[in-house]
């Protein structure tokens, strides 16, 4: 006990993060897949609809995340008590808000998506305001450095969904889109745990001074306009599908989707630690490049093989995942898996202008995130068309990124030489 106890204080926070999101992201995938495998194409998707559901939560409540991580690390003592409080009012009220959205449209989204039910996103509707909270907490344990309580959030979180899940398919008798909904909804109270709401008080009088609210709301809307961005990038194309194919076209692409997504999801661990440290080092007067070349450097090597991984076995990784009845799909796997890792690639890079304020590629991303959907829209004959039309707009999104840095950094060098030659 006493080797293993040294082993464990020899692990970096970082590292158990890193270990913790890796499990995080098998326990997600393995849930989609016990999904995929228990329902078949037809019914899984609605399955993958409510998924697609919860990632656009989870785009949104990065927005309150990242907010508040880009301010645990700047505001400190009263300023950061004030502005911890008003954090939680904005997520509860805009949680609450969405929630009844959701519910007074429920039927309307049932039409739209051809979905077997509205009480689905009912269901789900009740449960938004909890993971605006959720993640509020996980912006102040990321800010923080926090990793342990983090990593303990997305945890409870997953297993809490991945148990109750499929213990209310296996043992109760509703349709699944509204079990599978349930599952989801009871996750979000599970994820709000660890957490500490001593202190907390959300309607508390403690005000923002003009200023550093300011600071706030400019970098909430740049944060909310880049996560619409990604929302419509990573996920337009499951609901497109969803609305102008079949059901059995559908849940065969949501399981292509689900596997080609598995560099995306390995990129968000990288963000995580990628934003805490840039804005810390912008503070402190260092570099921040090399921080961004090490983990575009990762996510590039990574994706690099796993595209390869697929062109090379698309049947026998179709087959162990999800079954034969998804062969039809195999061979669209590695095209798939190379558009998300153009997007994830660029996403580094995004991720690492949003750390320093910078506006132009926010609006780089929305514009190409905008002509993805309209070139789906023109152009989805067949589900191959679909991929192509995705690969086009990341390569696009990708290049447009890379010229952005090489012209700031340029521009950067130029006014750094010649305040040298001033002094």
């Amino acid at each position: 006990m006493t080797a293993i106890k040294l082993a464990l204080k020899r692990i970096s926070p970082k590292h158990l993060f890193m270990g913790s999101a890796l499990l995080v992201n098998g326990g997600n995938y393995l849930y989609n897949l016990l999904l995929g495998r228990l329902l078949g194409p037809e019914a899984f998707a609605d399955a993958a609809l409510l998924v697609t559901l919860l990632l656009v939560l989870s785009f949104v409540g990065m927005t309150f995340q990242l907010a508040t991580t880009k301010f645990a690390v700047l505001f400190t003592d009263y300023t950061w008590i004030a502005f911890k409080n008003t954090m939680y009012r904005y997520a509860l009220v805009f949680g609450v808000l969405t929630g009844i959205l959701v519910l007074i449209f429920s039927k309307n989204l049932q039409a739209l998506f051809n979905t077997q039910n509205h009480y689905m996103f009912m269901i789900f509707a009740v449960a938004i305001p909890l993971y605006f909270v959720m993640s509020v907490n996980r912006g102040r344990f990321q800010g923080k450095h926090d990793f342990g309580k983090l990593a303990g959030t997305y945890q409870t979180e997953m297993w809490s969904r991945l148990l109750i899940t499929f213990a209310l398919l296996l043992l109760v008798p509703f349709e699944p889109g509204i079990l599978i909904a349930a599952g989801i909804a009871l996750s979000f109270v599970f994820g709000l745990f660890p957490s500490d709401f001593k202190g907390v008080q959300v309607f508390s009088k403690d005000k923002l001074a003009a200023v550093e609210l300011k600071q706030v709301w400019i970098f909430i809307g740049l944060t909310a306009g880049y996560e619409l961005t990604q929302i419509i990038i990573n996920n337009s194309d499951i609901l497109l599908v969803k609305h102008y194919f079949d059901d059995k076209q559908a849940g065969l692409y949501s399981s292509l989707a689900l596997i080609g997504r598995v560099v995306y999801f390995v990129a968000w661990m990288f963000v995580m630690l990628l934003m805490p440290t840039v804005i810390q080092k912008q503070k402190d007067g260092e570099p921040t490049a090399p921080v961004l070349f090490k983990y575009v450097f990762f996510i590039g090597g990574l994706s690099t093989f796993i595209v390869f991984v697929c062109f090379l076995f698309p049947n026998l990784i179709i087959t162990l995942m999800f079954g034969d009845a998804y062969l039809s799909i195999a061979h669209l796997l590695w095209k798939y898996a190379l558009a998300t890792s153009l997007f994830a690639v660029s996403n580094i890079f995004a991720y690492y202008f949003l750390s320093l304020n910078q506006y132009s590629p926010v609006i780089l991303s929305g514009l190409l995130g905008f002509s993805q959907v309209a070139l789906i829209m023109l152009y989805h004959d067949n589900l191959e068309t679909v991929v192509h039309m995705q690969i086009i707009a990341m390569v696009i999104l990708l290049v447009a990124q890379l010229l952005f840095f090489i012209i700031k950094n340029k521009k950067d060098s130029s006014a750094l030489k010649k305040q040298n030659n001033l002094v």
